[in-house]
C-alpha cells in the first residue's frame, strides 16, 4: 500500500485501476485449492495484487508464493476440525479462538477501507465454508466464493434424496439444500459477484435461488500429474502387462500428527490381512504374484515412527522394488512376495500408481476417487477420520469409498470388489463425475478476472 506513493504521474492511474484481491480460506487442504487459483490468475493479463489472511493455521502455502499476510495468524489445537468435535472447539476457545477471530475480522475491514482511501479497485476472494463466506460478506467489498466443504452429494444423487439412515441427512438438507437459508443469503448478495461449487449437481440446485453459481470443476484435482506418463506405463499390449505388472495399493494415513500415526497403524494391521489372504488359493489375485503397497506420507510426518509399525508387522528393509518413484529417499520393505514403500516426495506418483487405495484421509481419498478408482475406508479415533466424518464422506464419495468398520475386513472386501469387472467400471465414472476434471483453477481464474476485475 505504501508502494501507491512511489507511483509516478504517468503509471498511476494504470496501477490504480489494478485490483487488489484479498484471499481468505480457513484450513491447510483451502489454503492449497486457493494457492492454485492464485498461481493462475498470477498468469493472467493485468493480473490482481494479492494479499491473504489464513483463518486458520499459519498459511504457508502462501508464503511460498510471496503472498503478504495483512493480519494475525495462528495454529488451533483442533488444526481446524472444530465442526466435528465439540470438545475440539471448546480447546480452540481456550486457545484464543475468540481473540484472533475478532483481530482478523478488524484486519479485513482495515484492509479494504486503506484501499479504499488509495482509490484501489479491491475485492475479496472466499475460499473453504461459512466462515471465511461471511467474513466477505462483512467486509464491504465485492467478493467471490470458492465452496470446498459442501456438496448436494451428502444428502441426494442424481436420482433424488438418499435414504435418511441418520439424523444428519435431515438436518443437512431441511431447507432444500446443504447449502442453508443464511449460507444462501449471504451468496446471494449484490456484492457477491461468484460462486464457484465443486460438482454440477450442487449447482443445479443452488440455482433455484439468485446466486451466481457456477460449475468450472474441483481445483482439488489440478496438480496431480505424476511423473511418468500415462503412456509409459500403459503401453505395448496392455493385456499382456496387467498379467505381469504388480497390483499396487495406495495406503492414506493422513497428515495430521499424532492422528496419522495411529491410522498407520490401523492401516498395517488391514495390510497383513490382505496379504494372508492374496496367499489363499481362491484368491482372485490375477497380477504376477507381486503386490507392492504405495505409503503416501505427509513431509510432515516422522518416517521413523511409521517404519517402526511396519518392521512390528514382519516387514524387513530391502534394496530393490518392482516399482520406481520419484523419490531418492523412499523407504523399501519386503515380506514374502509384497513390497512396501514409504514416500514423502512422490504423492502424485502414489496416487495414479495405485490399482486401489486403504484411505484415512480426507482430501487424499477423494482425489484418489477423482482418479477413478476405489478406496476402502476404516473409520479412526478422529479428530479428523472418525465415523461421523467416514459417513460424511462416503455419501460424498458414492460407490467409489466403501467403509469397513474392521482393519481385517478389508481383504474380504477387496476380493469382493475385483470378482466384478462391471462394477469397477461404474465406480470408475463415479468418481470423475462426483470429483470432476482437471483445469478447474484455470477456469476460475479467467471467470473471476471477468466477475471481480
Amino acid at each position: 500500500m505504501s508502494n501507491a506513493s512511489r507511483l509516478s504521474p504517468s503509471n498511476s492511474q494504470a496501477a490504480s485501476s489494478r485490483l487488489r484481491l484479498l484471499v481468505l480460506s480457513n484450513g491447510h487442504g483451502e489454503d492449497i485449492i486457493a494457492v492454485r487459483i492464485l498461481q493462475e490468475l498470477q498468469q493472467q493479463l493485468n493480473p490482481p495484487e494479492i494479499f491473504a489472511l489464513p483463518l486458520v493455521g499459519e498459511g504457508r502455502a502462501y508464503q511460498q508464493l510471496n503472498i503478504p499476510l495483512i493480519g494475525s495468524v495462528r495454529n488451533m489445537p483442533s488444526g481446524g476440525f472444530i465442526y466435528m468435535d465439540g470438545r475440539q472447539l471448546a480447546r480452540d476457545v481456550r486457545g484464543g479462538l475468540l481473540q484472533l477471530t475478532l483481530s482478523q475480522i478488524k484486519a479485513i475491514r482495515r484492509w479494504v477501507s486503506s484501499q479504499k482511501k488509495l482509490g484501489n479497485k479491491r475485492a475479496i476472494l472466499a475460499v473453504g465454508d461459512i466462515v471465511p463466506l461471511l467474513f466477505a460478506a462483512l467486509s464491504g467489498a465485492n467478493y467471490a466464493f470458492v465452496a470446498t466443504a459442501k456438496s448436494e452429494y451428502h444428502v441426494r444423487d442424481e436420482v433424488g434424496l438418499l435414504p435418511k439412515k441418520s439424523k444428519g441427512i435431515s438436518w443437512e438438507n431441511f431447507s432444500g439444500s446443504v447449502y442453508h437459508p443464511w449460507e444462501r443469503w449471504l451468496m446471494s448478495r449484490r456484492r457477491c459477484k461468484a460462486v464457484f461449487l465443486r460438482d454440477a449437481l450442487t449447482t443445479e440446485i443452488l440455482k433455484q435461488w439468485p446466486i451466481p453459481a457456477f460449475n468450472l470443476g474441483n481445483p482439488m484435482m489440478d496438480g496431480l500429474e505424476p511423473t511418468f506418463s500415462s503412456a509409459q506405463f500403459y503401453s505395448l499390449a496392455s493385456h499382456q502387462q496387467e498379467t505381469v505388472r504388480p497390483f499396487v495399493v495406495t495406503l492414506l494415513p493422513g497428515s495430521r500428527p499424532p492422528e496419522a500415526y495411529n491410522n498407520w497403524e490401523t492401516i498395517a494391521i488391514a495390510v497383513s490381512a490382505l496379504l494372508t489372504s492374496f496367499q489363499q488359493r481362491n484368491s482372485i489375485f490375477h497380477t504376477s504374484g507381486t503386490v507392492v503397497f504405495l505409503g503416501a506420507i505427509a513431509p510432515g510426518l516422522d518416517s521413523n515412527i511409521l517404519s517402526q509399525t511396519v518392521q512390528s508387522q514382519g516387514w524387513r528393509t530391502a534394496s530393490e522394488s518392482p516399482i520406481q518413484i520419484s523419490d531418492p529417499n523412499v523407504l523399501t520393505f519386503k515380506q514374502r512376495n509384497a513390497y512396501l514403500l514409504l514416500t514423502q516426495q512422490a504423492y502424485n506418483d502414489c496416487l495414479h500408481l495405485g490399482d486401489m487405495a486403504i484411505a484415512m484421509a480426507g482430501t487424499a481419498t477423494e482425489q484418489f476417487i477423482g482418479l477413478g478408482k476405489p478406496a476402502i475406508a476404516i473409520p479412526g479415533k478422529g479428530p479428523q477420520y472418525n465415523p461421523g466424518f467416514a459417513q460424511a464422506q462416503s455419501r460424498l464419495l458414492g460407490s467409489s469409498l466403501i467403509l469397513v468398520e474392521q482393519p481385517a475386513e478389508v481383504a474380504k472386501t477387496v476380493q469382493s470388489l475385483f470378482k466384478d469387472p462391471d462394477n469397477l467400471q461404474i465406480i470408475a465414472e463415479n468418481g470423475l463425475r462426483r470429483m470432476g476434471k482437471a483445469g478447474a483453477a484455470l477456469r476460475i481464474a479467467q471467470c473471476l478476472q471477468e466477475r471481480l476485475g
